[in-house]
């Protein structure tokens, strides 16, 4: 329906943001079967999306999500391929409070697209729908999250020690957030 052109990736390639919907399952599933491996390091979503059902049934979950205002998804497009995404996994906007995240897969890391489409989304939160607090969950292994969180000018609140259980084993989860006032004065270009 729409796409929002990225800026050029750090490759020079040409990147886009676009809803992901149901109807693009098989894509989905097609891409996360290309980054299952490194996707699925620290989050559910490649173990969660290992057939067309389940690839659709998720993308379903956030179209509900969206028609109850609770959540979106987009999809990261690099020259034409879907190679991640990003979402408002948690939004309430009564409270003002969201909760942005991404997944790449690994042809599409180091190209700075996470971060032009997280902010993106965050302008757009803050803005136009008055979001006051966006979080970011990260898992403290994670350093490449960890970094985004970073470039996005957040702030760490905190550790929850041993909060997530992943795969067989316990993971400290980081909790990252700006504030909408933190936020529109940010210095230009982050």
């Amino acid at each position: 329906m729409f796409a929002i052109p990225l800026s050029r990736s750090l490759a020079g390639e040409t990147a886009e943001l676009r809803p992901l919907e149901p109807w693009n399952a098989e894509e989905f599933l097609a891409h996360m079967d290309r980054g299952r491996e490194y996707i699925g390091e620290y989050i559910g979503l490649a173990d969660a999306n290992t057939d067309l059902d389940q690839a659709r049934a998720f993308l379903q979950s956030y179209a509900d999500k969206q028609a109850a205002d609770a959540g979106r998804i987009y999809g990261i497009w690099l020259e034409g391929t879907l190679v991640g995404g990003v979402l408002f996994r948690t939004f309430d906007a009564a409270q003002g409070v969201c909760e942005v995240g991404c997944w790449l897969e690994p042809a599409a890391v180091g190209r700075g697209l996470v971060t032009q489409a997280i902010t993106l989304l965050i302008d757009w939160a803050v803005e136009r729908r008055g979001i006051h607090r966006v979080e970011w969950v990260v898992s403290s292994g994670n350093s490449a999250s960890i970094k985004v969180a970073e470039r996005l000018g957040m702030t760490r609140d905190g550790v929850m020690r041993q909060a997530y259980s992943f795969r067989g084993t316990r993971h400290d989860l980081e909790v990252w957030s700006t504030l909408a006032t933190e936020w529109r004065r940010r210095p230009v270009g982050h």
